[in-house]
């Protein structure tokens, strides 16, 4: 089947219009990785490598092909894409019959069609790191222009990665905020109820709740929880 091709700004334009709150961080990389495809002349398929400290993976890839190139490197731990995360350059293969830089992964690039291939490093937010590999099955395939390209729509989705990230941990945060609060809540509801049935201290109401925790191997929450419900259940009843 025939990919689908359109200009770099429609690309940029597209990538723009993508709401935060609508996509995950994984959705927002795979947006990347098609766009790429899409829009970079002479680009037969594309990944986007993440550095996490001393963890790489791919985020996005729009082909299996590309994706085992990429996890070839990272084996290694050595090759283009992760030069370009390392250090935010762009790194051209043009030709891999004559690459002497990566010899063994050229090798085995040629042996699966790839011929030439550009990665361009992302700056995405603190720890995280990573790049835009772009591979093709013709040597040569990436000219100045083709370059320029990548590497105006790879500024672009770096930021829009760096926001996405941003925006996910946020929203990370605050879901784990809100689950704390209903935790203290109805652990508060529980010791309440301890309190009241023992006249103890809030200190010996906790104790207890985390000796029944101990001793049933469950979660202070759940039983606090199961405590709560039982004395709803009898006043209930």
């Amino acid at each position: 089947m025939t990919r689908s091709t359109m200009e770099p700004a429609d690309a940029l334009a597209e990538l723009s219009r993508v709401r935060l709150d609508e996509v995950s961080l994984d959705d927002m990389l795979f947006r990347v990785a098609d766009l790429a495809n899409r829009s970079i002349p002479g680009t037969r398929e594309v990944t986007v490598t993440l550095v996490r400290g001393q963890v790489n993976s791919t985020g996005a890839f729009t082909g299996e092909l590309a994706r085992q190139l990429d996890e070839w490197q990272y084996e290694e731990h050595r090759g283009p894409c992760l030069d370009a995360s390392a250090t935010g350059d762009t790194i051209s293969v043009p030709d891999m019959t004559t690459e002497e830089r990566w010899p063994a992964w050229a090798q085995r690039a040629r042996a699966a069609g790839v011929q030439s291939s550009l990665s361009i490093g992302l700056p995405i937010q603190g720890s995280v790191v990573g790049a835009l590999n772009v591979y093709s099955d013709s040597p040569n395939a990436f000219d100045s222009s083709s370059i320029a390209n990548a590497e105006g729509f790879a500024a672009y989705a770096a930021v829009a990665l760096a926001n996405a990230h941003l925006y996910e941990n946020a929203a990370t945060l605050a879901a784990q905020m809100q689950e704390a609060m209903r935790n203290r809540a109805v652990i508060e509801q529980a010791k309440g109820i301890i309190m009241g049935d023992r006249r103890c201290s809030s200190e010996e109401a906790f104790a207890l709740l985390s000796k029944i925790s101990q001793d049933t191997n469950r979660k202070v929450r759940e039983v606090a929880e199961a405590l709560v419900a039982q004395a709803v259940g009898k006043k209930r009843g």
